[in-house]
């Protein structure tokens, strides 16, 4: 690896893997699970009926593309905490600060995720027979998967940077300060 430059071949596939987490979520929040009302005609049972579990599957699929995407991101840098320390300065810093921001997004986005998922497969279920005048068939509330795209897209770009500034704080040396020598002549007596 040259002076401080990350691997290309690193920065492709977190972005594939955030891209295609970002499709699955967008399709997922467009085939979300929609239930219609059936009475039966003989009893009048009332029980929804639910359309296909595909968001869910999509769902899960944006969740494990995601996490192979952070997964292999912490295993190529050590998870910043193992392995050779980082050079103090800027690069450090900012690295720690893309470090951190990227998990707080990665874990937002996971758990809209995630939930979004369980909460559709949940509803897509049938619901059973029930007796009532004013009964209403649940579904996944709008944007619960777009919300998790959107933290997707956030973790991608803040894994980029995290990668980037954590290659420049690791690969450039550790700079000798000059050492310094107290000298014994200079005190306080002057103001005696």
């Amino acid at each position: 690896m040259a002076e401080g430059r990350s691997s290309t071949l690193v920065h492709l596939l977190v972005v594939v893997f955030c891209l295609v987490a970002f499709g699955f979520s967008i399709a997922a929040e467009r085939r979300r699970s929609v239930g219609t009302i059936n009475i039966t005609a003989g009893t009048n049972e009332t029980y929804c009926v639910y359309n296909s579990d595909v968001a869910t599957g999509y769902g899960v699929g944006a969740f494990l593309f995601l996490l192979s995407g952070e997964s292999l991101l912490m295993v190529v840098t050590k998870c910043m905490c193992f392995g050779r320390p980082l050079t103090p300065g800027g690069n450090r810093a900012w690295s720690i600060i893309y470090f951190l921001s990227s998990w707080a997004t990665f874990l937002v986005a996971e758990s809209c995720l995630i939930a979004g998922a369980t909460k559709n497969a949940y509803h897509t279920k049938y619901r059973g027979m029930i007796y009532a005048q004013n009964f209403s068939c649940e579904s996944l509330r709008k944007g619960i998967f777009i919300a998790g795209a959107v933290f997707i897209v956030a973790t991608m770009i803040l894994n980029v940077y995290y990668y980037m500034y954590f290659t420049k704080a690791s690969t450039t040396p550790i700079s000798q300060k000059a050492n310094r020598v107290s000298s014994s002549s200079v005190g306080m007596t002057g103001y005696a």
